[in-house]
């Protein structure tokens, strides 16, 4: 499967994670948006970074300020919901406070949590919010022919 050339969403879905972004600023958001053939909807997950470091900082040595982690049981909750009700997983998102929207390390990190994509046909939507103000929103898919994640457009639909 070729990577897509865009990512097209609605401004409701880019404003609702552009809140996001906001709400938590100066901490990182996290959430997923499902397609279900009609409307895009935008789930906000919870970080738990800070609560990952508080039981264990030397494996999780970053704050929610410079990293994000979802709740895995939520996680499930919305992939769950998705499949019952036919839904896809157009994209997952988080937030890059005071910093460029580029996919780091730890993102595809997460992205590939056993070297492969968990979820190849989603896009990787990364937030730039600088005081509280979002900058840009950038999205990243799986490329196989290039086995990484590139680069693609953001358009309006």
């Amino acid at each position: 499967m070729n990577a897509p050339s865009e990512l097209a969403l609605t401004e409701q879905a880019r404003d609702e994670i552009s809140r996001h972004a906001a709400e938590t600023f100066p901490e990182e958001c996290c959430g997923i948006i499902l397609h279900n053939g009609r409307s895009y909807e935008v789930h906000r997950c919870k970080n738990i970074q800070n609560q990952l470091r508080a039981l264990d900082p030397e494996t999780y040595p970053r704050t929610a300020a410079t990293a994000y982690a979802m709740d895995p049981k939520e996680l499930e909750a919305v992939l769950q919901e998705a499949e019952t009700r036919g839904a896809r997983i157009t994209a997952f998102y988080h937030s890059h406070p005071e910093h460029e929207a580029y996919f780091s390390a730890e993102d595809r990190a997460f992205a590939m949590p056993f070297g492969e994509p968990t979820f190849p046909e989603a896009a990787q939507i990364v937030i730039s919010i600088y005081n509280g103000t979002v900058r840009r929103i950038s999205a990243y898919v799986w490329s196989e022919e290039k086995k990484d994640f590139i680069e693609i457009p953001v358009r309006k639909s």
